[in-house]
């Protein structure tokens, strides 16, 4: 079982994480956020923590709360991402309700694997898609390496901040749909739909526009018998992300019956103290 990490990735940094909490720098600014698997202890103290954070989100209900600036910082601000081959992606961050700034950073591991997954398969106008896609790191990183992209997410706002994300890259050209997962992959299935590349990222629990349920353990291995029918036969790869408490890279692994696949952790490290578990993950290519 692999364990991954991102290796450069200069505007980011954990600093620390703890008692339920992790201290970040996104570009110049350091946040404090929940984080429920930092179960251990701090190994910086509250000062430092404090000394440090230019704004601190208070849990206020399950799924929302409210910033405590405790610095001045913008509302909204921008990072870089430096891809393989010298390619690089701009994301634009924001404080939101839901805890979130716009960015996961483990995911810059599938990024690169994107990227070069796109490079080294030697296609003309290979197609990618990526589903569960929120902001569009790995959209922008397959089309940074040349590929055609449909990106799908349920929530409207989330692809308008992706097509920003899209303009701030010096990027065109990404298919952007509104759209519940599941149904549009049953869709593509039925219309004959092929793709060289999928990426799926789906949360533990989420509705689709029109209200539609998406349950991980209930939902999952009809989506992953539906996303395998919509590789290419020839030259393809796909990476199934899962960030559930409990849910291990073995049932990855069985999801996927007769495929060599690589399963194992994301994580970050922190520049003082433990490694941060970010979800297991499963992924295998052909071509």
């Amino acid at each position: 079982m692999l364990l991954l990490t991102p290796k450069h990735f200069p505007d980011y940094e954990l600093l620390d994480a703890g008692d339920f909490e992790k201290l970040e720098r996104f570009g110049k600014y350091i946040t404090i956020r929940p984080e429920p698997q930092a179960v251990w202890s701090k190994t910086l103290p509250d000062s430092e923590w404090k000394k440090f954070a230019h704004v601190r989100f208070e849990q206020r209900s399950s799924n929302s709360g409210q910033w405590e600036k405790l610095k001045q910082m913008p509302d909204q601000w921008t990072i870089n991402y430096r891809l393989p081959g010298n390619e690089s992606i701009t994301l634009r961050l924001g404080l939101t309700a839901f805890k979130h700034v716009g960015v996961f950073p483990e995911q810059a591991v599938n990024w690169e694997y994107i990227f070069s997954s796109v490079r080294e398969m030697r296609t003309d106008k290979p197609r990618f898609l990526n589903l569960f896609a929120y902001t569009g790191g790995a959209s922008l990183a397959a089309r940074a390496a040349g590929a055609e992209v449909t990106h799908v997410d349920s929530v409207k706002q989330v692809v308008t901040w992706a097509n920003e994300n899209q303009k701030l890259s010096q990027l065109d050209n990404i298919r952007w749909l509104v759209d519940d997962a599941l149904k549009f992959v049953r869709r593509e299935m039925r219309r004959g739909n092929r793709y060289n590349g999928i990426i799926l990222d789906p949360p533990a629990y989420g509705h689709g526009p029109d209200g539609e349920k998406w349950k991980l353990e209930e939902n999952i291995n009809e989506m992953v018998q539906g996303v395998t029918q919509l590789l290419d036969e020839q030259k393809h790869f796909l990476i199934l992300n899962a960030y559930s408490l409990g849910f291990s890279a073995l049932i990855l692994e069985n999801l996927f019956p007769g495929r060599r696949i690589e399963t194992g952790e994301l994580f970050l490290q922190a520049t003082h103290g433990a490694k941060l578990p970010l979800g297991v993950f499963g992924r295998f290519k052909n071509y």
